[in-house]
């Protein structure tokens, strides 16, 4: 029975022995599989073959004053193969006394924990860049926070230099709904953003457990996907800081980005919603400024998103389509949220006037987007109704540099 327990605990550790000096006079076949040493390559060796070169000499140090002091030790040890592969070993070395209480022998037993040495690395990495994320993440809100800050300040020092230079009202109102604009945008900055702190916090939650249970490949799939989701709420400040650049430069832009644009900005609102945005775009460059484009076209899929709850429609459908009509570029933008009502049609794009409740409308989106079309892009915009459909028609003149 005694063969038997040995038999056993050879066949399940990994074993060694060394006579009072470290010299190798004993070692077990599941020492060769780990060392990818022979055994006649290690008898009669000093047990130092397998030291891995990282491992201070203190810590041999320490072995040595404990074992000769006949004391077990114990301990995780760094060894390095005959390939030069890394390996980890659980190891407790134990002191053979003879009758006389005389150290005889040492005998080592250990067992492999390379797999959990390397994957506890490797969790402690990603935990590490994660917290890097994370504080970059604040970091970056922070400024961006300070952006839109400095933004509104600009925005008020421009409504402010537009009434010295000119009090006509149809200006006054154009700078109130802008900055009217602004305030719906920071909200719509805390909107976008509870969903995915709801989701990072579960996932982090997630990754926790998985982390405790050693699934590797979980932990790596909830890790990614916790980076994703903070680069996607980086994204939605970059997105909203860059709509609101007080820029007055105009450059050729394609009217497709610019389309893009607010559609990415309104994309939460959009899924919610559950609206389908049908678009067909050809390559137009127009000279203007990009980011009125995209809130005239934020002004209309907001006016659809009110019109579709009001008339309760189940299938909300919106088509945007962008062509070259001669010398203009043509935007058409059509809804199905059942129209608009004829006595009401010819006063749509008057200042204050709405066919919302006054708690969800200002009446003058439709006024500065006409605002917009005609001053900003010397163009113009109309509107058709019909059979419960409505069709918004943007013309905006070509330069030379689209003719050509």
């Amino acid at each position: 029975m005694l063969e038997q327990y040995k038999e056993a605990i050879e066949k399940s550790n990994i074993i060694s022995k060394t006579d009072v000096n470290g010299i190798i006079t004993f070692v077990n076949e599941e020492f060769c599989k780990i060392s990818g040493y022979s055994k006649e390559e290690l008898l009669g060796k000093n047990h130092n073959i397998v030291r891995h070169p990282d491992v201070a000499t203190s810590v041999f140090k320490k072995l040595w004053e404990t074992i000769k002091a006949k004391k077990t030790y114990k301990t995780t040890v760094k060894n390095r193969a005959k390939d030069g592969r890394t390996f980890y070993v659980n190891t407790t070395v134990i002191p053979i006394l003879d009758k006389q209480n005389n150290i005889e022998e040492f005998v080592a037993i250990r067992y492999d924990v390379t797999k959990e040495v390397f994957y506890k690395k490797s969790l402690e990495q990603k935990e590490k860049e994660l917290q890097e994320l994370n504080e970059n993440l604040e970091k970056r809100v922070q400024e961006k926070t300070q952006e839109l800050k400095e933004l509104n300040e600009t925005l008020e020092l421009r409504v402010q230099e537009e009434i010295a230079k000119n009090e006509q009202k149809q200006k006054v109102m154009f700078w109130q709904s802008r900055l009217a604009s602004l305030g719906e945008m920071l909200a719509n900055i805390a909107h976008q953003w509870r969903q995915p702190l709801t989701e990072l916090s579960l996932t982090l939650f997630s990754l926790k457990k998985a982390a405790l249970n050693n699934e590797e490949e979980e932990v790596q799939s909830l890790y990614d996907e916790s980076k994703a989701i903070i680069q996607n709420m980086s994204t939605t400040i970059d997105d909203f800081t860059n709509f609101f650049k007080p820029t007055k430069q105009k450059n050729y832009f394609k009217i497709a980005d610019s389309i893009n644009e607010s559609l990415n900005i309104l994309e939460k609102i959009i899924i919610k919603e559950m609206i389908s945005v049908h678009t067909e775009f050809e390559d137009v460059e127009i000279l203007g400024i990009s980011n009125e484009l995209t809130q005239v076209i934020i002004n209309l899929i907001q006016n659809s998103k009110d019109a579709f709850l009001q008339s309760s429609v189940l299938i909300k459908e919106i088509h945007i389509r962008v062509k070259k009509e001669k010398d203009f570029a043509l935007i058409e933008f059509s809804d199905n949220a059942g129209g608009i009502k004829e006595k009401e049609i010819y006063k749509i794009f008057e200042p204050y006037f709405t066919t919302k409740h006054s708690s969800s409308g200002t009446g003058l989106g439709l006024f500065m987007s006409r605002m917009i079309c005609e001053q900003g892009l010397n163009g113009s915009i109309d509107v058709k109704s019909k059979n419960g459909s409505t069709t918004f028609s943007i013309k905006i003149p070509l330069q030379n540099r689209e003719k050509r």
